[in-house]
């Protein structure tokens, strides 16, 4: 992952409607949820929660399916597993044993 794409998924993730919505999503995998889901649960108006809703799908975190007359939304699990790396490439200056810790965080759900 290039900087830049790091700073956009960071970026779309820095509002509190989209880092709650990208992590209802993530919990949902691989069923992913509707718009009309994600919406009632943000509490938010139909337009305004799109309005996050896009600014994830630009970033690339968000993937939008077509399921009849629903949109699904679903979580590229890719993209977030890309940014963790990016973000804990250098961890430590290659001293793998201190992000240990972080690792042992993650192992139950991965």
């Amino acid at each position: 992952m290039e900087a830049a794409a790091a700073l956009d998924s960071l970026s779309a993730l820095a509002h509190p409607t989209r880092l709650d919505a990208f992590r209802r999503l993530v919990r949902s995998e691989p069923d992913g949820l509707s718009t009309g889901q994600l919406v009632e649960a943000s509490s938010l108006s139909q337009s305004t929660f799109s309005s996050h809703l896009a600014i994830l799908v630009g970033a690339g975190l968000v993937m939008p399916e077509k399921h009849g007359r629903q949109m699904i939304q679903r979580a590229n699990i890719e993209a977030l597993r890309d940014l963790m790396l990016f973000l804990a490439k250098d961890c430590c200056e290659g001293r793998a044993e201190l992000c240990e810790p972080l690792l042992a965080e993650l192992s139950p759900c991965c």
